[in-house]
């Protein structure tokens, strides 16, 4: 095969791992980001002088990208440093209420018995058990692979396995099976978070996605440096491995002649040849006709009402004192169904919040923070709405007045003063990821079919293919990390292929666990 030219337009952790796989396998690739760095969503934000990670922040499924690295000639570790975490986080309902869950599975059933009785403690081990069923059976067919249909993707699990696929209860809402399992509502709303995770409401999420809590238990990591190290550990491979970046170059346009996506062409009018094209933005943008009447048709439209929860986020380089966070901490709130309800059905910003805090600079162990100012970051969810509601001051001062004296309660206090904190509302989510209204995580995943209505890696449009968290298998850096591979994966079997058949593309290889 002829060296082939690729353009990938975003430099987000997909468009990098797609990059990467391409370019290890010879191919010419150009990644063309409209910022002036890599990133995309797992982003730096300077504040204080100091570089405060402003988007993911939770690491796990590392063997996706130490497969990555391997499969590239190189190991993982030789470019950042990795500490599996103790804690994998702690949760707070009051400042008397207290329950922190371990990598160790039975040191966290016991922490649950001693939190809410024995009971509970039992129905933890089973409910960890279902967690590790649903996600045996579909990480191998759902996750490592194209984006199934539900036949193919019965199919894919097999005949001798369709008992586990039922037993995974598809049909049937999380919240409905945390229910089921824990009679204490303060460990619905624990588990329920896991919903959260993909930008859903654990009321309308189906119970597969219980399948986070067996990724947890598989492993939390604490990246040296924070989440935005392995942003550059991907810039930097992707450099060594040959791929060239154009930082700076905002795409005006994709062109498609003959009925195949062909070229790009940046906003100074310069034309970007290539074999074939990768898009690693949210796909919203397609439909939305961001890049031209010619791809419009390239993916279906995300309607408002099925847009993943934004956020309210605010970055500090302050000093803290009293509750004792470690790396990840949340206060959850005191209702937390009418939370959901706010953001999802009302659509406006939750009366009662659920705060989530990462705190950069403190490991999982001690509760121990630096001597003078630390870096955290804290959300709290909010409605995709950015494209039809301002956020006035108005509004932003009674939402931070109701965050902070919130964590108050819980005797966390942060001494933020003048330049010691940033806010990105889903406004300004939505100026930087526009045709979003500010969602961070692309499509709910709302109703038992919305693990198959992501995009897969091949568009509509021939020569156009699909990375990121807004297509299968879904958001999160590992998964927008998995898509990325399957993007670079098909595309090289289109392109080596001289049949019309579209292969099956599955992710794995000597180096895969």
């Amino acid at each position: 095969m002829n060296t082939k030219r690729v353009v990938v337009i975003g430099a987000g952790v997909g468009g990098l791992v797609t990059a990467i796989d391409l370019a290890r396998q010879g191919l010419e690739v150009t990644v063309v980001e409209k910022a002036q760095g890599p990133g995309g969503k797992m982003r730096e934000i300077q504040v204080g002088g100091a570089g405060i990670d402003a988007g993911p922040t939770l690491f796990t499924m590392a063997w996706v990208f130490e497969d990555l690295f391997a499969d590239a000639g190189t190991s993982l570790s030789d470019y950042i440093r990795l500490e599996r975490a103790e804690v994998l986080a702690r949760h707070a309902w009051s400042e008397t209420e207290q329950l922190d869950l371990y990598a160790d599975l039975e040191r966290s059933a016991d922490a649950v018995a001693r939190f809410a009785g024995p009971h509970e403690g039992r129905r933890f081990r089973e409910f960890s058990a279902r967690a590790k069923q649903i996600y045996d059976t579909l990480e191998g067919p759902f996750l490592r692979s194209s984006r199934p249909n539900p036949l193919s993707l019965v199919n894919r699990v097999g005949l001798g396995r369709l008992g586990d696929l039922r037993k995974i209860k598809p049909y049937t809402m999380m919240w409905d099976s945390l229910c089921d399992y824990f009679q204490d509502p303060r460990l619905r709303a624990l588990f329920g978070r896991y919903a959260t995770y993909i930008g859903s409401s654990p009321l309308q999420t189906p119970a597969t996605l219980m399948l986070m809590a067996q990724v947890e238990q598989n492993g939390i990591w604490l990246v040296n440096g924070g989440m935005f190290a392995l942003t550059k550990a991907l810039e930097r491979l992707a450099i060594e491995r040959g791929v060239a970046f154009r930082f700076g170059s905002e795409v005006r346009s994709i062109q498609v002649e003959n009925g195949r996506a062909k070229a790009v062409v940046l906003e100074n009018g310069e034309r970007l040849d290539g074999d074939a094209l990768v898009l690693n933005a949210d796909v919203a943008s397609l439909a939305a006709g961001l890049f031209g009447n010619g791809v419009a048709k390239a993916s279906a439209p995300v309607p408002a009402s099925q847009r993943s929860l934004s956020l309210m986020a605010w970055t500090v380089n302050a000093t803290t004192s009293g509750f004792p966070l470690v790396r990840h901490s949340y206060f959850y709130s005191q209702d937390y169904v009418a939370e959901f309800r706010d953001v999802f059905e009302r659509r406006r910003l939750p009366g009662a919040p659920t705060v989530y805090v990462c705190a950069q600079d403190r490991n999982d162990k001690d509760g121990q923070g630096p001597a003078g100012p630390e870096r955290l970051l804290l959300l709290i969810y909010a409605p995709s709405n950015g494209d039809t509601h301002t956020y006035e001051q108005a509004e932003i001062e009674q939402c931070e007045e109701l965050t902070f004296s919130y964590l108050e309660r819980f005797g966390l206090r942060i001494d933020r003063g003048p330049g010691t904190s940033v806010l990105t509302t889903p406004s300004q989510f939505h100026r930087i990821f526009p045709a979003t209204g500010g969602a961070i995580y692309g499509r709910a995943a709302h109703g038992w079919l919305a693990s198959f209505t992501r995009p897969a890696s091949r568009s509509r449009v021939p020569g156009l293919y699909l990375a990121g968290g807004s297509v299968h298998p879904g958001p999160g850096v590992p998964m927008a990390g998995i898509s990325g591979r399957l993007a670079a994966a098909t595309l090289i079997s289109d392109l080596a292929s001289t049949g019309r058949s579209r292969k099956t593309v599955t992710l794995g290889g000597t180096s895969t666990r």
